[in-house]
């Protein structure tokens, strides 16, 4: 049996080749939204260290908030209650939040459960110096 080489070669040259575009379209968009899904979107700028900062306390670092504040407003849902040095300071929130001392974030402790937040003051601070009424 001989074969025909110079049909063949007749043959794919007369063949204009087709390109299918649509499943390598699919394939592409499909990996552009694993990478999409998959990237870290954190802030390139922030440092490990800043990162650990902040998840090891569950405070706001004060000197990574832009201005001087004195007073940082801590919202809550459904805040009914706030107890501090043992004191209670309900008659203070307003808009389920309530004005802690920036001293008291940082040398303080909070405990925050659900509709109440407990604050023991460092000590020197008064607990009406502690928190004030959100404005």
């Amino acid at each position: 049996m001989a074969l025909d080489i110079k049909f063949h070669k007749q043959r794919v040259s007369e063949k204009n080749p087709i390109f299918n575009l649509v499943p390598f379209i699919d394939i592409l968009f499909t990996i552009l939204i694993f990478i999409i899904l998959t990237s870290n979107l954190a802030d390139p700028t922030t440092e490990v260290s800043d990162i650990e900062d902040a998840e090891g306390t569950g405070k706001p670092n004060v000197t990574d908030t832009s201005g001087s504040a004195e007073y940082y407003i801590v919202p809550l849902s459904n805040l009914e209650k706030v107890i501090v040095n043992g004191q209670d300071m309900s008659h203070l929130i307003k808009n389920n939040a309530i004005g802690v001392q920036a001293r008291v974030m940082d040398e303080g402790q909070m405990i925050i459960k659900p509709g109440e937040i407990i604050i023991t003051t460092p000590p020197g601070i008064s607990p009406d110096v502690a928190v004030k009424s959100p404005s």
